[in-house]
């Protein structure tokens, strides 16, 4: 009897060994915020708003410092986001508006997909727009469940003051109430600010649900904020708690969205094993004036090809696997998280071509060096309006809006010029505002970037040379 009870107690330790030796997959939270400008939380220079939860992330993970968006517009730079590629590869461009016929191929492989297909359970929350209907919503890319919101929360009949829009020349007005969609299917209707200033707090109380529910298994969890994209809100509980307005009202809520999510990892003690990933989708709309963010001192905002366009903020953070309070200037792009994510949770790579690069050696600290050395500026439907190669960016002969025009002010829009753009060498180590030319002292360098910029071309296309692309995936076309 002796024997066969210390043959258990082996056999026990045994397992236990064995079982303490199998690696835990991660969970993965991705938080993007919808145009928060790279100077808009206090670890990338926002004075007069406290962010101790932004803070928290800088001081406990890593602040990355030359993270791009691959497009500076809403559906283009969540497509590359979530496929790994840049959008014109995917066929996604733009913002889709109502009665948009185009959508996200459900061909496409998602980092949803991808890790469902690993065993995670995954979920999204927030604003989707990659498509307007069913089934182009985000259950047919690899999402478990869905709660949010088809587009931005501007995209409704209602004016600025928050009436509605009674203009029949005015094509907002014929637009309908902002939906809320639960799976595949409506279930509720947004037409005030009031029922929008709600959004933040609704979809951080649907995310702390998740993370309780889940927190036995290994999951993924999208939250894609609204805000503060305009029309700014905040709830009761933030409304007029800020000293810069409405604007430092709203982000000082997304704050407490983030402290919410920390909170709630540490009492289900599942922080150590979860990569949590804080962005933005682009560069803030800045012709709102006191309404809009801050670029950080990046050159000009969102739907430009402009670093203050492109250029956001990427905190991360993994206890015991990413080194805590540290900052790091490679060149990344929201595309790299796709297959840095499949490798950190073993999970496969899309079949077919994307753009992303393993970023995952570099979170660890195993190299001091990212893998991306060229990055390539595309905007409207496939404009091929820049090059970066390391610290020199080639900006290439283009149309664009500026918003150097008048501003507006308390919620209202100001004058979004139009101006031809010429070509002109930047570098981005000496000129991060890129106010100087410096093509004609380096005339090596502006010939290496239009050799990449024609490389580009072959590959992807580009609308401005009436260049058709050897690898272009077609989007959804809706009946």
């Amino acid at each position: 009897m002796k024997k066969w009870y210390i043959l258990l107690v082996g056999i026990c330790l045994l397992t236990i060994h064995v079982t303490a030796q199998v690696p835990q997959k991660p969970n993965v939270i991705i938080i993007m915020m919808d145009d928060m400008g790279y100077g808009d939380i206090e670890p990338y220079g926002m004075t007069g708003i406290p962010t101790p939860n932004f803070n928290r992330m800088a001081k406990e993970g890593t602040r990355f410092t030359h993270y791009n968006a691959a497009q500076a517009v809403c559906t283009a730079s969540r497509a590359s986001l979530l496929t790994g590629s840049y959008p014109n590869r995917v066929g996604m461009s733009g913002a889709l508006l109502p009665g948009s016929k185009t959508a996200l191929n459900p061909e496409e492989e998602t980092i949803a997909s991808l890790l469902k297909a690993s065993g995670y359970i995954t979920g999204m929350l927030g604003k989707w727009h990659l498509g307007n209907e069913a089934p182009y919503f985000p259950l047919s890319y690899g999402f478990d469940s869905f709660y949010g919101i088809p587009y931005s929360h501007d995209i409704w009949p209602i004016d600025y003051d928050g009436n509605r829009i009674t203009d029949p020349n005015n094509m907002r007005g014929k637009w309908p109430a902002l939906p809320v969609i639960e799976g595949n299917k409506k279930v509720d209707s947004i037409l005030t600010l009031q029922q929008a200033s709600l959004l933040t707090r609704t979809f951080t109380e649907k995310a702390v649900s998740f993370i309780k529910e889940n927190k036995n298994n290994p999951f993924f969890l999208y939250l894609a904020h609204p805000m503060p994209h305009v029309p700014l809100v905040a709830s009761d509980k933030f409304s007029g708690k800020s000293e810069m307005g409405v604007f430092g009202d709203v982000i000082m809520e997304l704050d407490w969205s983030i402290g919410e999510v920390l909170s709630t990892l540490d009492e289900e003690k599942i922080a150590d094993n979860t990569i949590l990933i804080v962005i933005s989708d682009n560069g803030p709309w800045l012709n709102f004036g006191d309404n809009a963010g801050s670029s950080g001192g990046f050159k000009e905002g969102k739907s430009t090809s402009w670093e203050g366009g492109t250029r956001v903020p990427f905190l991360i953070r993994w206890p015991d696997k990413i080194e805590g309070g540290t900052v790091n200037s490679s060149l990344m792009t929201n595309m790299d998280l796709l297959p840095t994510l499949a490798k950190a949770t073993g999970s496969s790579l899309p079949k077919n071509k994307i753009d992303g690069l393993n970023f995952l050696p570099l979170w660890l600290h195993e190299t001091n060096k990212g893998p991306r050395e060229v990055f390539y500026y595309y905007f409207g439907k496939n404009n091929l309006e820049g090059v970066r190669y390391k610290n020199w960016k080639l900006v290439l002969p283009h149309p664009s809006g500026s918003y150097t025009a008048l501003h507006g002010k308390a919620g209202h829009p100001g004058v979004i010029s139009r101006v031809n753009v010429p070509l002109a060498l930047y570098d981005l180590a000496h000129d991060p505002g890129e106010a100087y030319d410096v093509q004609q002292l380096y005339p090596e360098i502006v010939q290496k970037l239009i050799g990449l910029a024609e490389d580009a071309r072959v590959d992807l296309g580009d609308d401005l040379t009436q260049r058709v692309g050897n690898n272009i995936r077609k989007a959804a076309i809706l009946p």
